[in-house]
């Protein structure tokens, strides 16, 4: 690590601790030419993962993104704004295990309603309305259906 001070190329390590709730590291180093110390901070280097939207776009994936969707989906149901938040950093953590870059909008939309189905069925109806574009009375009847059938 070079040095702030001098630009010396070399120090040493003297502590390191946890930051930011754990997602970097916190090291304390020593210049070993002027005798200096500086903090640096280590974080894992993201690469962006990309959502390939229906019409053959690419956005860069925004969990706040998936998440205000969620939020609108479980307006005055009885669903913690935490729990939402749990959910998206689940199905983020599941799309990033995939070790794949880019992922459709269909995957996605399918592990929140995945997700919404557990929590809450009024919720999941409402997301999937909207996601799967329910055109008429009958779609919307048809998905009802389904989710009694599974009760």
């Amino acid at each position: 690590m070079k040095c702030p001070f001098c630009g010396y190329n070399d120090s040493k390590v003297v502590d390191s601790r946890h930051a930011d709730e754990g997602d970097s590291i916190r090291r304390r180093r020593v210049c070993l030419s002027c005798g200096k110390r500086f903090t640096t901070y280590e974080t894992v280097e993201q690469v962006p993962l990309m959502v390939i939207k229906r019409d053959g776009s690419r956005q860069t994936f925004d969990r706040q993104k998936m998440l205000r969707g969620m939020i609108r989906a479980c307006y005055k149901r009885p669903v913690a704004t935490e729990t939402l938040e749990q959910i998206s950093i689940e199905i983020e953590q599941e799309l990033r295990n995939t070790l794949t870059l880019e992922v459709s909008a269909e995957q996605v939309g399918e592990l929140v309603m995945a997700k919404l189905k557990e929590v809450d069925d009024v919720s999941y109806v409402r997301f999937a309305s909207v996601y799967r574009q329910f055109r008429d009375i009958t779609t919307f009847r048809d998905e009802l259906d389904k989710l009694l059938s599974q009760k």
